[in-house]
């Protein structure tokens, strides 16, 4: 399967991020009808308020079909304030421990790096240990962690963060 990298949305990816990602927690720990309208929901609403210059959406796409594989996205509507948001970073059972998601999440940090976005958290829940273990290469430490049922099943939800270094500091030269 070849596959490209795409930045934005695509007519059908918003139904597709939806399926992949009721296809994955369904069978995993039980989100139902909640997790998947929320999920749409939100989606679509970032979507609808797209704004490239502060807010992300990557797509990993297979070239002949178009579908979507993978997706990550980042909401910046509060960066300067909150922080970043990322959100809805899932890859296909076709591709997962292809890298494709590392490039994903790889892209999504660029992009808050480029913008000197001070901090970007993202919520999940504990046992998803490939994507913890992606979340910290990339430089997030869990902040918080308690049951809660936010997605409509109990879970032991997480909150990540990942600050940005400070600038460096600069000194006037003496002569």
């Amino acid at each position: 399967m070849h596959l490209s990298m795409t930045t934005g949305y695509r007519p059908g990816c918003i139904g597709r991020i939806v399926q992949l990602h009721a296809a994955y927690y369904q069978p995993l720990v039980g989100f139902g009808l909640a997790f998947e309208s929320r999920v749409a929901r939100e989606l679509a609403a970032f979507c609808e308020r797209y704004d490239p210059t502060q807010d992300g959406l990557w797509l990993c796409l297979e070239a002949d079909t178009h579908t979507v594989h993978g997706a990550i996205a980042i909401d910046g509507t509060d960066a300067l304030t909150r922080g970043a948001h990322l959100r809805w970073f899932i890859t296909s059972d076709a591709i997962r421990g292809t890298g494709k998601g590392r490039q994903l999440l790889d892209q999504a940090m660029a992009f808050c790096q480029q913008r000197a976005y001070p901090r970007v958290h993202l919520s999940t829940f504990e046992g998803l240990h490939a994507a913890r273990h992606l979340y910290e290469q990339a430089g997030f430490r869990l902040m918080h962690q308690a049951q809660g049922e936010q997605w409509g099943v109990a879970v032991n939800e997480q909150i990540f963060e990942y600050n940005a270094p400070p600038p460096p500091r600069t000194t006037p030269l003496s002569r």
